[in-house]
């Protein structure tokens, strides 16, 4: 396994890049503003859900798959922009009360959140090649196998992952709180949630994510 020094710059790394915001954390962000706290964390979970695949496949040498063969790389890739682009016509062709009562926010199924997140996260194949990339910079081939190696590096950064997004999640839940008390600022936030998931799926398609 790696030594104390190498698993403490590949934590500060890590933490480096996790909170440059990136299609993940406008996920977390758009969900904690429109539906609260509980439905942010929930996405949370659901996106490191994904990260999980991500990782085991890294070690089981999936990415490097990815990686090789341009046309597995762009079925992902088509495949999560077409979910992007579906949740966010969704939510600008929804229809919301126009009134200014304040109302409490509709209930949400954990499930579905939970697994929209799991999905959002495991269709981006940017993050495959990520992990593909950069977990095994930091394995000691001659310290055993490597595929056990970049398990626990990719065990780390869900872990510290799950902080930073989390408090993302927490942060945008609070700011939101207000926006949220009215049905016509709820409808705002939903037709601002649907450019943000179309916005991802176009800077998918530029290369850019």
């Amino acid at each position: 396994m790696p030594d104390l020094a190498t698993l403490a710059l590949f934590c500060a790394l890590t933490l480096g890049l996790l909170v440059v915001p990136g299609p993940a954390v406008l996920y977390i962000v758009t969900r904690s503003v429109a539906q609260g706290r509980g439905a942010g964390l929930i996405s949370v979970l659901g996106v490191h859900a994904g990260s999980v695949v991500h990782v085991a496949a890294a070690a089981l040498g999936l990415s490097a798959l990815l990686a090789a063969s341009a046309t597995a790389y762009a079925v992902v890739k088509w495949g999560g922009i077409a979910y992007l682009v579906w949740l966010g016509v969704r939510n600008l062709v929804r229809r919301g009360g126009g009134g200014e009562e304040v109302v409490e926010p509709p209930a949400q199924s954990k499930r579905r959140l939970f697994w929209e997140g799991v999905v959002v996260n495991v269709l981006n194949p940017k993050t495959a090649i990520f992990f593909l990339a950069f977990l095994p910079q930091f394995t000691v081939p001659a310290a055993g196998p490597v595929g056990p190696q970049i398990l626990l590096l990719g065990l780390l950064w869900i872990v510290l992952g799950m902080a930073s997004d989390g408090t993302y999640a927490m942060l945008a839940s609070a700011l939101g709180g207000r926006l949220r008390a009215s049905r016509r600022a709820r409808r705002r936030l939903e037709v601002g949630s649907g450019v943000v998931y179309l916005g991802l799926a176009a800077w998918l398609t530029a290369g850019k994510a």
